[in-house]
């Protein structure tokens, strides 16, 4: 399954790029429930070999095209968002460091994956991808417009996605 997750996250990643007419240096923020993914309840079934796979396959597509990737935490750390210092470098931070359980597991795995992550309350990105209904829209520019996307799944995880 771990292969199958990483394509269908890169094929998603590339219609998503397209679609979102996306430049080097714009920001994309990711909601990513790992629970949906494997079928469960959101927030019920953190699953951090299921947020690595995802998390590689997203971060390996931003770094390629020069994308900065923002990871909503969950509700436990108030939806704060991990990034890379360099896409926020005057961005007021706060002192949180994500857990499976406590922040979540694709948002645990940008921090320990990224050269130098910091948490932020509030980022607004240009474009954004919800899987499994962890509603993003709060980290976008305004004036978001929904994409239409064929890849409409990762796993069980409904997917889904904006441009500003």
């Amino acid at each position: 399954m771990t292969n199958e997750l990483y394509m269908q996250t890169k094929e998603l990643m590339e219609e998503f790029y397209e679609k979102a007419n996306l430049k080097a240096g714009n920001i994309v923020v990711v909601g990513c429930s790992t629970s949906e993914i494997i079928g469960s309840k959101i927030g019920t079934n953190s699953n951090p070999e299921t947020a690595e796979t995802v998390f590689q396959a997203i971060y390996d597509f931003t770094k390629e095209n020069g994308l900065y990737l923002a990871a909503q935490c969950c509700e436990h750390l108030n939806r704060a968002i991990i990034i890379e210092k360099a896409a926020v470098p005057f961005a007021e931070t706060v002192n949180v460091v994500p857990q499976p359980k406590a922040g979540g597991s694709f948002a645990t795995r940008a921090y320990k994956h990224f050269e130098n992550p910091v948490a932020v309350e509030e980022i607004k990105a240009d474009a954004g991808i919800d899987i499994g209904l962890t509603l993003i829209g709060m980290h976008l520019k305004k004036v978001a417009v929904p994409l239409r996307l064929e890849h409409k799944m990762i796993g069980n995880a409904l997917v889904t996605a904006a441009r500003t």
